[in-house]
């Protein structure tokens, strides 16, 4: 296709999240009240400086256990791009979390959707608009 083109995304770490299945997760991150720890990778650990308890961030994550053929949405009857579903060609998720503690290596946050393992694509302060 035109203007298609390879993408290369590298994990920046995962997520330890008391989810293990899609079905357990909630329907979206701000409907859940759980912890999540989010471990990042030594080589990018540095990115943690300035992140302080009580800040939002925006977390981006690829659902790796999702469906990735799925345009259509059956029991909205709507295309995917109108939903919030994780099973979409580029499964990118993406909560607001509020931090509730940082450590070693890792985030300790609430408001997170992602099941245990999910890889973690970025991380960005929240913009409140």
């Amino acid at each position: 296709m035109e203007g298609e083109r390879d993408l290369k995304l590298r994990p920046i770490g995962f997520i330890v999240s008391p989810y293990k299945t899609m079905e357990e997760a909630p329907r979206q991150g701000f409907l859940s009240r759980q912890p999540s720890r989010i471990v990042i990778y030594e080589a990018y650990r540095k990115g943690l400086d300035g992140i302080k308890a009580g800040m939002e961030l925006d977390v981006l994550y690829w659902m790796d256990r999702a469906e990735r053929e799925r345009l259509y949405s059956e029991g909205k009857g709507r295309g995917v791009f109108l939903t919030r579903s994780p099973h979409r060609p580029n499964p990118i998720g993406v909560s607001t979390v509020k931090v509730l503690e940082v450590g070693d290596g890792e985030v300790v946050v609430r408001g997170l959707d992602a099941i245990d393992g999910t890889p973690v694509l970025d991380i960005k302060p929240a913009i409140k608009g």
